[in-house]
């Protein structure tokens, strides 16, 4: 929210200054983001008028100006302004003013004297319009300083607020909140009704149920719309990041900015019957205000006229009844939607404006004919007309209730800590336009309808808290004694978990939980997806089902930049919709995902280059495993993103754990990635489980090694080659290595070549060569009957 200083100080009298007033909004949640000095420094700058304008003989784009600034005799200005002509009354900066870093002196310009500036509003500080000279009303003073003409000094304020203040859109809002910490009162405010002249009214009629219960309206004849916006009017817009646009228009624009209550005017000559509000229907459009066709769904509200849409409710007005400057008569509207009926509707068709950001927040109920009163008043006293009476729509049952809340003193003193006296507890609330009553143990409050954040006590303490100060409640520490939960050793953390990816030359990476469905569908992940009911975008409309599209897509940018390297890892949680009656939560889902592409190791002279494979990135899988004592098994894979001769799924205990493997070549093409990519997924908690670390004996005897080599058929998978052998080994078994794989002359087609050595170890006794050929022997009779192995002579 954006306000002038001076508008705001005219609706609530205080001493303070700039600086405290920007402190004092901060200290009670109203954070000041930007203060733009207005007019400081301007002293020397007057109202002047442009008398006659010449072409500099010299210059094409330079005119000779004679300029009236009010001293008797005329000016010699040369300027470049493209809008400078006789009769032109704008700002001129005299010699010896101080422009920005600019300090005016007598000048020659192409052999031309000049004596001072014609200044464009974003050279005097007060706007960014640099296109031509500030042009001033033509019966704006001669020779009056311009801080005097304007209303100098001033500041444009910027504060940030958070989603439940939506009354301080408002420069009424804003006042309540300062006149509360600084001990002053708003003024009040004239709302006084206008009386009615004229008898015409258009019906209106209520169709939308509890999403729009109050509608407001009033036709106003014979206004003259080619009227100027005063320059009072115009300066508080623009002070206030509007830029005015036209008398009616400006008028919406500046009730809204100082009440709180969107506004939109209609040119009653393009309306054809009675008002409506209704509900969308699919299919039907609306070309808005900006020029564009709107297509609508079933979600929007309507404002119609006969039927026929002409407004999309709380967001935009539509084209063809607009207000031009050829409208003579207008009908005014003023409106309360429920927040949720407006929330989201502006993003589905890619639209932000004030009146929408209002509305989804939560705008005051009762202020709907109050807007149109004050509006009635200033068009009529700005343009003319004659107004007809107000006409009122209304459902009261659907209309927001104020409730009385119990405030008890024990309850503040409990919940701040401190005593507040009572007198100061009725100031803050009232200054803040409560009710309030006293009780024998406290008070009474009722909170004006336009705060939509008050339902309970502890927000009327709140309340109490930021105005009184937060500085002056004590800082304490709890007391009592505090229990240290000690981390388990049955897990591996997830700092661990980390430590451990990192340590392997990994980085991590943090994605969106929010992913393009688009993306997903890419990847054939389109099944039990969670979607959000208001999304900040389409392409962040569903929860992510996996770590891998995100993190992919994030290495895919990386590698586009020319990285020849790039190794990521993400902890992160996963989302996926539970099958069940009603609406089940989502189940949650915290995984470790990794992706790989290019170089195996950086660039040096000691090692040869090569790129990346599948058994880097199982190295890499198998280290984490370790860290946790997990014995990882692969199988096969046939996920339809992952290569089908380069993936794996992993188990643990004969338990599912995820995926690793090769991204499909023609998902990484799809996603413009053109290098090899290796990725693994798994579940956390199953992969960190680890057992409790227990102390065993070393053995205090020499091991002896057997190195065996093996014919197997060509599809024997290592694994259970492994697992064959331990079983007929037993625990005489420490380690089996592969350390050679063979196929081709010597081998016969279908077989291959594996050689392994065992190492083995009793723990009691050094075992004899006749013990280590006994166990041999049964590991080669379990190959033979198991796999058809044998041994390679």
């Amino acid at each position: 929210m954006k306000f002038s200083e001076n508008w705001l100080r005219s609706h609530v009298p205080t001493t303070v200054s700039r600086d405290e007033l920007s402190a004092v909004l901060t200290a009670i949640g109203l954070e000041v983001e930007e203060v733009d000095a207005l007019g400081d420094g301007l002293q020397h700058v007057v109202v002047a008028k442009i008398i006659s304008a010449e072409r500099h003989p010299e210059a094409d784009r330079l005119q000779i100006c004679q300029v009236d600034a009010g001293q008797g005799e005329h000016l010699q200005i040369v300027c470049g302004a493209p809008n400078a002509r006789p009769g032109l009354v704008a700002p001129l900066a005299m010699v010896g003013a101080q422009i920005g870093d600019l300090k005016i002196k007598p000048a020659k310009l192409r052999g031309v004297e000049s004596n001072g500036m014609l200044c464009s509003a974003k050279e005097l500080g007060l706007d960014t319009d640099a296109s031509g000279l500030f042009e001033l009303p033509d019966d704006a003073p001669v020779g009056q300083t311009l801080v005097e003409y304007l209303g100098l000094p001033d500041a444009s304020i910027e504060i940030k607020l958070t989603p439940n203040r939506a009354d301080c859109f408002s420069i009424r809002g804003i006042a309540f909140d300062v006149a509360a910490a600084c001990a002053s009162e708003v003024v009040p405010f004239d709302a006084a009704p206008v009386a009615a002249v004229g008898t015409r009214e258009l019906s209106i009629q209520l169709d939308a149920g509890a999403e729009a219960p109050r509608y407001v309206g009033r036709v106003i004849e014979g206004v003259n719309a080619r009227a100027a916006t005063p320059l009072w009017m115009a300066e508080r817009l623009r002070r206030s990041g509007v830029r005015p646009v036209s008398l009616l228009v400006d008028v919406t624009q500046y009730v809204m900015l100082e009440l709180g209550q969107p506004m939109h005017a209609f040119d009653l000559g393009t309306l054809q019957g009675s008002i409506g509000v209704r509900r969308s229907r699919a299919g039907e459009t609306l070309k808005l205000l900006d020029g564009r066709d709107a297509a609508l769904d079933d979600s929007f509200l309507l404002v119609t006229d006969a039927d026929r849409p002409i407004a999309l409710a709380g967001l935009m007005g539509g084209f063809d009844t607009r207000v031009t400057d050829d409208t003579t008569n207008v009908f005014l509207e003023a409106a309360h939607f429920a927040p949720a009926a407006i929330m989201g509707r502006g993003r589905k068709l890619g639209l932000h404006t004030d009146a929408g950001h209002r509305f989804e927040r939560g705008v005051d109920p009762v202020l709907p004919r109050a807007a149109i009163e004050y509006a009635t008043r200033l068009i009529l006293d700005l343009a003319g007309g004659t107004p007809a009476p107000v006409t009122e729509a209304v459902r009261d049952a659907d209309l927001p209730a104020t409730a009385t809340i119990g405030l008890r003193r024990a309850r503040i003193a409990r919940v701040l800590g401190i005593q507040i006296a009572d007198a100061d507890v009725e100031r803050i609330l009232r200054a803040l336009g409560m009710d309030v009553t006293a009780t024998a143990d406290g008070w009474q409050v009722t909170a004006p309808s336009r705060r939509f954040d008050i339902a309970i006590e502890e927000d009327l303490i709140e309340e109490l808290a930021r105005i009184h100060g937060y500085e002056q409640i004590p800082t304490t520490l709890p007391g009592g004694a505090s229990r240290i939960a000690m981390p388990t050793e049955t897990r591996l953390d997830d700092l661990s978990v980390r430590r451990q990816l990192v340590a392997r030359d990994l980085q991590e990476t943090i994605n969106y939980a929010f992913v393009d469905a688009a993306l997903l569908a890419q990847w054939q992940q389109s099944e039990g997806l969670v979607a959000l009911a208001n999304p900040l975008s389409a392409e962040l409309a569903v929860m992510r089902p996996s770590l891998l599209p995100g993190l992919v897509a994030t290495l895919g940018r990386n590698a586009a930049r020319q990285l020849g390297r790039v190794r990521l890892f993400e902890l992160g949680r996963v989302f996926h919709q539970q099958a069940g009656e009603g609406q089940p939560a989502p189940l949650e889902t915290q995984r470790v995902a990794a992706a790989i592409c290019g170089d195996a190791d950086t660039q040096q002279w000691g090692l040869p280059t090569r790129k990346v494979d599948f058994h880097d990135l199982k190295g890499d899988l198998e280290s984490l495993a370790v860290a946790s004592g997990a014995e990882l098994e692969f199988k096969p894979s046939q996920r339809p993103y992952g290569h089908p001769a380069r993936s794996a799924e992993v188990y643990r205990d004969g338990v599912s754990l995820g995926w690793i493997g090769q991204i499909h070549p023609r998902l990484a093409k799809a996603m413009d990635i053109d290098v090899d990519v290796f990725a693994f997924e798994l579940d956390l908690a199953p992969l960190a489980t680890r057992a409790l670390p227990r102390a065993s004996e070393l053995s205090r005897f020499p091991s002896m090694r057997r190195d065996l080599a093996f014919l197997v058929p060509e599809a024997a998978a290592w694994a259970d080659l492994e697992a064959t052998l331990r079983r007929a080994v037993g625990p005489l078994l420490r380690e089996v290595t592969l350390f050679d794989r063979y196929v081709g002359q010597g081998v016969e087609p279908g077989f291959k070549s594996l050689a392994m050595g065992l190492i083995l170890q009793d723990k009691s006794r050094t075992l004899t060569d006749r013990d280590v050929d006994a166990v041999v022997a049964e590991a080669v009779s379990a190959m033979e009957r198991e796999h058809h192995a044998r041994i390679r002579g």
